[in-house]
């Protein structure tokens, strides 16, 4: 995993984050069972291939369902992996399946 990715240890810690952010912010949720591991490995390098291409105009975070129960409700997040890009708080994109860079990198263009 990038440096480049946050990965928040609670709600907290995911909120603050999102409020300091001056860019768009790609927070994807991953789940520690056992069918959601190797979908959310692949999510892994895929938000990560973006955290570095779009350094610093793109906040990612990785978060984990178990650890952030109130962003993953907030955001409608019903299983892992799931992403949302929000921006200035409002969410312009979401996803549930784990996309390929060249998906992510057309819905971050269109901003």
């Amino acid at each position: 995993m990038t440096k480049r990715v946050h990965q928040p240890r609670e709600d907290a810690e995911f909120d603050f984050i999102l409020r300091m952010s001056e860019v768009p912010v790609l927070a994807y949720f991953t789940g520690t069972w056992p069918k959601a591991i190797e979908p959310c490995r692949a999510m892994d390098l895929v938000v990560g291939g973006i955290a570095d291409e779009y350094a610093g105009r793109l906040t990612a975070v990785r978060a984990d369902i178990t650890r952030c129960p109130d962003a993953t409700k907030r955001y409608g997040i019903t299983g892992a992996p799931s992403y949302v890009l929000l921006k200035e708080g409002e969410t312009v994109a979401h996803g549930t399946e784990p996309s390929t860079i060249a998906e992510v990198r057309k819905i971050l263009d269109n901003l």
